[in-house]
This record gives C-alpha cells, structure tokens and sequence, in this order.
C-alpha cells in the first residue's frame, strides 16, 4: 500500500470534511431544497399508489363493476403524471447540482495547488493528484447529488407505508413490521463488509492511476534500461490484487441481495397466510391483502438502500478526506496578510504598488535543509550586484539548484535572509519576484498549443512580431520556419512534438521575450547540440548585459565570459572569481575545466575515428 494512502482510511463520517466540500452547495441549496422535496413527494405518491391498487381490486374487479371508474382512471392519471413531472424536476435539479460541484470544487483543487510551493509536489505523487481530481471529485458528488433524491423517497416510504399500514390493519402492519430489524441488520452487516474491500479497490486504482502517470512519463527510461517486462509484473500485481478485491465485494454483495429477499419473502409469506386467512373468513378483503404485500415491498426497499446509504457515505469518506486535503492543504510558503494588501496575491495582484526590481541579491547566513539533520546549504553567504552575471558550477548534488531556488522563492531559507535590492524578499510577494524572473530549465516543459503560444507565455500581451523576434536572437526562427505550419505548429503535449534541443530554444525566446529583470539558466544548453549552442551563447551574452543572471553550468565552456565563477561543493563557496583568475589558481575549478576539456577532445577523437 502507498505511504500517501494510508491516512485515508478511516470508518467514521467526519462532518468536519464533508462541511469543507459541502460548502461548495450553498449558493445553490435550493436545488438541494428541490430534489428533497421532490423525493419526499414521490414516497407520498408511491404509497398512494398502493391505495389505488386497493381501490382498483374492491372496487372495481371483485364487484365487476365499472361505476365511477372514470373516477379511479382520473385519480391514476393525476398521480402518475405528478410523478413524471416530479422526476423531470428532481433528475434536473441532481445532474444540475452534480456538475456544477464538480465544477466549482475542481476549479478550488486547481487555484489551490497554482499556490502550493514545491515541496508540496515533492511529497505528493501526480498519480495521487491526478485520481483525487478526478475520480474520487466525480464519486464524491454524483453521490451527493442524487443520494437527496434516495434520502427524501426513502425516508418519506418508511413513514408513509408505516403510517398507512397501522391505519388499515394493525395485525398485519406488526408482522411486517417485525422483518425491518431483521433486514436492518442484515444491511448493516454486510454493507459494512463490502465498504471494507470497496475501500481498498479505490486505493489500489489510485495506485494503478500513479502506476499509468509513471509509466506513460517515464516511457522512455523504461525502454533505455529494458524495464518493460519487470514493469508489466508490477502492474499485473496491482491490476491482480484490485480485481481480487472487487470480486470479493462482488461475492459478498450477490450473498446480501439473496439473503435480505429471503427475509423480505418470509414476512411476505407471513402476511399472506395471515392475511389469507383473514381473508377466508370475510374479515378481509383482497384488496387489502394485495395493498400489505405491495406496500411492505416498496417499504423493504429504502431500508435497504438507506444502509447502502450509509455505507457509501462511510466508501466516499475516504475520498473526501483526499479532496478536502487538496482544498485545505496550505504551502509551507505563503505571503503575510500584510504584503498581500498591499501588493495582492497570485490571482489579484495589484500591480500599481510593485517596485521595480534593480537586481542587487544578498544571501545573508542562509541555512536550508529539504529533511532535517541534511543540510543542503550552511550559513551561506553572497553578495551579487544588479546586472552582475553569476555562474555555478561545480559537482552534481552540491547545492548549486538549491542556490537558484531560494532565488525564485520556489524555497525560503530555514535560516537567514534573502534580500532582493535591500529587501527581504519575504516583505514583497511572490509574484512581484517571479513575474521578474527569467527561468531556463536543463528539462523544459512546453504546454498544448502552437509554438507561438508557447513564446507568448513569457508575456500575454507580446504581438506577434515580438515573438518572432524572441525567435530570432535564439536562432529558433531556422527551425521554426522550415515546420510546415510554421509557428502555428502544434507543440504537443509537453512538447512531444519538437525534439529536446528545439524545445529548449522555446523555452530560451519565451524566457527572453519576459524581458526579466533577473535570468536563471540551469544548465540551459545542455540538450543543444554544439552549433545551437554557440548560437544561444552569442544572444545570452548580449541579452545578459544589464541584468543580474545566475548560470548553473555543466558545460564549463559556456560560463567563461562570466563576471564571476562560484565553485560550490556541499552548500559552500569553494572557489570564486573570473575564468581568468581561476583557471591561474590551479584549484578546483582548474581540475574540472581541463578534466572536461580532455573528455571533450576523446569524444571528438572517437567520433573522427567512427567516421
């Protein structure tokens, strides 16, 4: 079983978390008015409908008599038509409030995971996400919406058909009445029994959803390290055990229907041979007979339904609990009320009170760890001055993204302050910082739509001929141009449209076309073969100038012309300086550069020998 499943699984309703989704409905609890009410009226109809069968049979069949039986057809005609027009109402009424919650909750899900910071998502899994939003969001509310409509019926079945019984005859109203404990208990037992292995199936399809995500994202790693056969024998594991889990519920639902028909047919049996014989000796009339053994069985059934009820409430707990810990979950970095009224937040920002932003960062004693007792970064010092262009370099896990990071504010510092111009930059919002921010991912990530759309997500705003020009100094435009729908391409889904290289030249347009005041490249031009590469280096060397910029290199050759090198090794500055001054030091970064440097001549030489 997941770890992040293993919280949900409690038996108790918890109004606390159906109220936090519940919520959602009250601007529309008229509706909620509406398919209880028509519920409770169908019950009524339902049991007068039993009255007219009583009528139809002494009235009209054992006398052989059709007198005033336009009476009985109007009667009938009346009801029936008030039932069609009361299920037009309530069936409208429940799919109109199914999909607006559906609407209105998932729309709350998708704001508040826009504002969660990272470490949210690096504790919980896109599969887990993906099933709380979709699945267990759609159960939730199809059960909300038309449970009202059982509720009303039932409830109003039970109590009309006991009240009409007791009118008509107390013997035989006490021995029906005697089979709904009976029938009760049965309910509860074995809804109880089946809500156990229903639970588990929902939390093994949420561990087949993840299981889907992981292995349609990582596609292509499974195939480089001949995964496939081993991942198919996970996902059969997990397929296996949710269909042992379904047929166990299945097994004991089709021994809960035989079994509660078996106690409703023995109370039935009960009333007909006593009502039979009450019958035989003229004290009751077939009618009446027919009116307990039909108004019993439409009372049996909402007892049933009502532990079904309830047990589905006690199945969804599980799965509101998930939903309403997306709703409720709060980001472990969040704007004070304070700066939040003065420069608004994600959703509202009041852009009229931002100041602009010079680019001078100080890192004053910052400490971060992401797991305690790891420290990552320890009483880490810097100083960077506006326009001043900065390179990281140095070996893999030793801090360098951490760096960049607490930058964008993506993190905040355990300990210490980050200053952005003076400031702590916890006194401004995050978006006054990121919407300042040009950032350039190793990995990047293109949505849906065309390539223009793409660039112009850098700013909404920029016309076409902007975008075109962010193009150009990338040298995008070659490729672009030569596409037979131009820049209207469709990038695909994630950019699985475009090879690697081309999608990091996007991302390289879109982040210039933000015309950020602060620019991160995180090992940029990794994916980019060597003459895309120096294309990039020529435009960043001529768009980095007056903006402060923080370069994290693989690729020492890229960051030569940097103002000033930090070797960074466990979370400290081992070396600093220019390419000049270090490479004159003979230190560490002099060991990196001429270790790459001989790697790169032995992969030219290999690659003249292939040919």
């Amino acid at each position: 079983m997941n770890d992040q499943e293993k919280d949900y699984e409690g038996q108790r309703i918890d109004p606390k978390t159906w109220k936090s989704i519940l919520r959602f409905a009250a601007p529309k609890k008229n509706y909620f008015l509406l398919i209880l009410g028509g519920g409770m009226f169908a019950g009524i109809i339902d049991t007068l409908m039993s009255f007219m069968s009583r009528w139809a049979i002494d009235g009209f069949m054992i006398p052989g008599t059709t007198d005033r039986v336009w009476l009985f057809a109007a009667a009938a005609i009346g009801l029936q038509l008030l039932m069609a027009v009361l299920t037009l109402v309530y069936c409208r009424s429940a799919g109109y409030l199914e999909a607006y919650l559906n609407a209105e909750v998932r729309k709350a899900a998708y704001t508040r995971l826009q504002s969660m910071s990272f470490s949210y998502f690096d504790k919980t899994s896109t599969g887990h996400l993906i099933s709380r939003l979709t699945g267990d969001i759609t159960r939730i509310m199809e059960m909300v919406s038309w449970t009202c409509i059982d509720l009303g019926w039932g409830a109003m079945a039970v109590v009309a058909s006991l009240i009409a019984m007791f009118l008509v005859n107390l013997k035989l109203a006490l021995i029906t009445l005697a089979a709904v404990p009976v029938v009760a208990l049965i309910s509860v037992w074995f809804q109880q029994k089946i809500l156990r292995y229903q639970r588990k199936t929902r939390r093994l399809n949420s561990m087949i959803t993840s299981s889907f995500n992981e292995g349609i994202m990582g596609a292509r790693t499974s195939k480089t390290l001949n995964r496939e056969e081993l991942n198919d024998r996970e996902f059969a594991r997990e397929t296996h055990d949710m269909f042992r889990a379904s047929m166990r519920s299945a097994t004991i639902s089709a021994v809960y229907m035989p079994l509660a028909s078996l106690v409703i047919s023995l109370a039935t049996g009960c009333v007909l041979i006593a009502g039979g014989h009450d019958v035989q000796r003229g004290v009751l009339t077939i009618g009446t007979l027919n009116f307990f053994i039909n108004i019993g069985s439409m009372m049996f059934e909402p007892i049933r339904n009502f532990a079904g009820i309830f047990a589905d409430f006690q199945s969804c707990q599980a799965a509101a609990e998930r939903v309403a810990d997306v709703l409720q979950c709060v980001s472990e970095i969040e704007d004070s009320p304070e700066v939040i009224e003065k420069y608004g937040d994600f959703f509202h920002p009041k852009k009229e009170n931002w100041e602009p932003i010079r680019g001078d960062v100080d890192f004053d004693h910052v400490s971060f760890w992401y797991l305690p007792g790891e420290p990552v970064l320890a009483d880490f010092n810097l100083h960077v001055k506006a326009g001043e262009n900065i390179a990281l370099v140095g070996e893999t896990g030793g801090g360098k993204s951490t760096i960049v990071n607490l930058l964008c504010r993506f993190y905040e510092p355990r300990e210490g302050i980050i200053r952005i111009d003076g400031k702590d930059y916890r006194e401004r919002s995050q978006l006054w910082l990121q919407s300042s921010l040009g950032y350039v991912l190793q990995t990047p990530h293109l949505f849906s739509g065309s390539i223009m759309e793409n660039i112009r997500y850098g700013r909404l705003e920029a016309t076409d001929e902007e975008v075109r020009e962010a193009a150009r100094l990338v040298g995008a435009d070659e490729f672009i141009e030569k596409l037979e729908k131009g820049y209207d391409t469709d990038a695909g889904e994630g950019g699985g449209n475009l090879s690697t290289g081309q999608k990091q030249l996007i991302s390289f347009a879109r982040a210039i076309l933000a015309d950020p005041a602060i620019f991160v490249l995180d090992e940029a031009t990794s994916s980019i073969d060597t003459v895309s590469e120096q294309r990039i280096q020529a435009a960043a060397d001529k768009l980095l100038q007056g903006r402060t910029s923080f370069i994290i290199a693989h690729r020492l050759s890229t960051v030569r012309n940097a103002d000033r090198i930090l070797v960074i090794d466990g979370g400290r500055i081992l070396e600093e300086g220019s390419h000049k001054e270090l490479m004159a030091r003979k230190g560490r970064y002099y060991e990196l550069y001429e270790n790459q440097f001989r790697r790169d001549r032995l992969r030219q030489s290999l690659e003249e020998l292939d040919r």
